[in-house]
């Protein structure tokens, strides 16, 4: 339990450095980038939306890197390895007096995301042992969503109060204590020595593979396109003052954990039925919330169902990529939280332009909508080819 309890710390410090930034965007840009905030507040927020988009790009980049070159390593020693590189990363994200610098940190912090949640699920499997590989999976990703909850806000209130930098140090104390507590608790774990970079790279060669992480990329590319931008939507598009915006927050948050216990249990009953519905239904809330944003208590609502549709679609996407990577478990686990992060780059920077070219804190909703029929398209085309594949004679 301690060993899992380990694992989790760093999982919440993820959660906490991924989405703490999209609360304090204004906060981030006002003090980063004053002469674009003197010239034009929404356009500064709209470029300090790029450390949103390059931190998913140090996802996308660092999870198939890192999870295929460490394969053949000591897990628990790789696991330290990631702990202590995310420390450094949100340290100098605290550190760093530029906006360039700042977003170069983004980056850098984003690369062991991936790997950290890919290996740290085969960690959790071996510590529980055959039969409870997806209670150990839940219970290391339970830090993620508690930071949803919890950090997240906390660490905005913070932020808002003592200045953007303070939720950074927080995050890197917690990546800290995730690394101290890995070394002590997590056992020894073998790697596999037969496990190359080129061999799990083959992963690719499977077509199916690429269209579920086109379903994560594009389809949750719209709950990210709303996320990215929680606190203009608040104050600017409802009205209301910046101490609201924990209070939304923890809203999305309480809506991505139950949607996770509910997607989870929708999978199992139906995996195919519970993505197209998933996509569906998202569409239909993020124009909802678009239509209604300037009624604060409707924002509330609509941003709670945006958390709960999207966080219910995850381990349908997450089960998808498992069934049809073959036997590239390892990687696909990892790859998930890179289609994932493409979606998150893909969001923020696509609600980043709308607001540029002065459509308004109510576009990027709208973005949301069109990614989410997006992904819609590609799970039914997904589907038809497995339809095609049983029809068609091995």
């Amino acid at each position: 339990m301690w060993a899992l309890l380990s694992l989790a710390i760093g999982s919440f410090g993820i959660g906490m450095t991924e989405f703490v930034v999209m609360g304090l965007l204004p906060n981030i840009a006002q003090d980063l980038l004053p002469t674009q905030w003197a010239a034009s507040p929404d356009q500064a927020i709209a470029q300090a939306g790029w450390l949103i988009t390059l931190y998913a790009l140090g996802v996308v980049v660092g999870a198939p890197t890192i999870a295929g070159s460490v394969a053949r390593f000591p897990r628990h020693r790789v696991m330290i390895g990631l702990a202590l590189a995310l420390t450094a990363f949100n340290a100098l994200t605290f550190l760093a007096p530029t906006f360039e610098l700042v977003a170069a940190s983004r980056f850098l912090a984003g690369l062991p995301h991936g790997a950290y949640f890919g290996i740290g699920a085969l960690v959790a499997a071996d510590v529980l042992g055959p039969g409870k590989r997806a209670k150990g999976v839940a219970f290391v990703l339970t830090g993620l969503t508690v930071a949803n909850v919890v950090g997240v806000p906390l660490g905005t209130f913070l932020g808002q109060q003592v200045g953007w930098r303070a939720a950074f140090m927080v995050v890197a104390g917690i990546f800290a204590a995730a690394t101290i507590a890995i070394a002590f608790f997590v056992p020894e774990h073998e790697g596999d020595p037969g496990r190359t970079f080129l061999r799990e790279l083959k992963v690719f060669r499977i077509g199916q593979v690429w269209l579920a992480l086109g379903i994560g990329a594009v389809g949750f590319g719209g709950f990210f396109a709303v996320y990215s931008y929680v606190a203009p939507l608040v104050t600017d598009v409802a009205g209301s003052p910046e101490w609201v915006v924990p209070i939304v927050l923890v809203l999305m948050g309480l809506g991505m954990t139950i949607g996770n216990l509910v997607g989870g249990h929708l999978a199992d009953v139906d995996l195919k039925r519970a993505i197209l519905v998933g996509l569906v239904a998202l569409a239909l809330v993020l124009a909802l919330l678009a239509a209604t944003a300037h009624w604060i208590w409707a924002l509330g609502f609509f941003v709670f169902a945006t958390g709960f549709v999207s966080a219910g679609l995850s381990p349908a996407i997450q089960t998808r990529l498992m069934d049809v990577a073959d036997d590239n478990q390892s990687i696909a686990a990892a790859l998930n939280h890179s289609a994932l992060n493409i979606g998150n780059s893909m969001g923020a920077f696509l609600g980043g332009v709308v607001i540029a070219v002065g459509w308004g804190f109510v576009a990027p909703p709208w973005v949301g909508v069109a990614l989410a029929l997006g992904g819609l398209a590609l799970a039914f085309w997904s589907f038809a080819l497995d339809r095609r594949a049983v029809r068609v004679p091995a």
